[in-house]
């Protein structure tokens, strides 16, 4: 096989639809972690800066969880969630995608100055009012740059379910290498890292859009 170029263009073009449906099933496997988990870690940081004692608790048992093997993980949901599903991959991604925003969450609404929320009160927010007017916008540019960390490392790691059956885009690095066929693996690499950069480039136009003050102060930083 040395003589097997790196990328049969035949191939990928004829499986087309294949790869558009292993890409659509990457997507909602990695990215639908990450959506349950800022809809976890919000409500988990807000409770964490109201009740500070709790932050390092929490932070520890997500970090522990973070720490642990994708495989392994895996291999220990099987019995529960079954082989070959979104749930078995899909919930240690959750796990890890709050580890990553949490602590983003818990900077963001501690970044917000304290004569801010004073000022708010002032004016007649009560505590939901100032929250989502006030605490939650000011927090965006950190909970964006937590999305963004967690969406990459979720499109990446979710590759590694194709070894318990399911991992979308992950497949075509087990039938290249099992074939020693090269262009389904390289087909992977391109798709998963051209994914990857497409919801990086989304979760930049979201901060410009819900965070242009951000990007003001950065641009005059500089």
């Amino acid at each position: 096989m040395d003589d097997e170029p790196i990328v049969r263009w035949y191939w990928i073009g004829d499986h087309l639809g294949y790869l558009g449906d292993l890409l659509a099933d990457h997507a909602v496997i990695a990215l639908l972690p990450v959506l349950i988990g800022l809809l976890l870690a919000v409500p988990l940081g807000l409770v964490c800066t109201r009740y500070p004692r709790l932050y390092q608790p929490f932070a520890a048992v997500f970090n522990v969880v973070y720490a642990l093997p994708s495989v392994a993980v895996f291999v220990l949901l099987i019995p529960y969630t079954g082989l070959a599903t979104q749930a078995t991959v899909m919930i240690p991604l959750t796990f890890y995608a709050v580890a990553v925003l949490l602590p983003t969450t818990v900077d963001g609404l501690r970044a917000v100055p304290e004569p801010v929320r004073q000022a708010a009160t002032a004016m007649g927010y009560g505590p939901w009012h100032r929250l989502t007017a006030v605490e939650l916008p000011a927090a965006v540019p950190y909970l964006v740059a937590g999305l963004r960390v967690a969406a990459v490392s979720s499109i990446s790691l979710a590759s590694v379910g194709a070894l318990i059956g399911r991992g979308g885009l992950g497949y075509l690095f087990i039938d290249g290498f099992q074939r020693t066929f090269p262009t389904p693996i390289v087909a992977g690499i391109v798709l998963i890292a051209a994914l990857a950069l497409a919801v990086d480039l989304l979760l930049l136009g979201a901060r410009r859009l819900l965070a242009p003050w951000a990007v003001r102060e950065k641009g005059a930083a500089r």
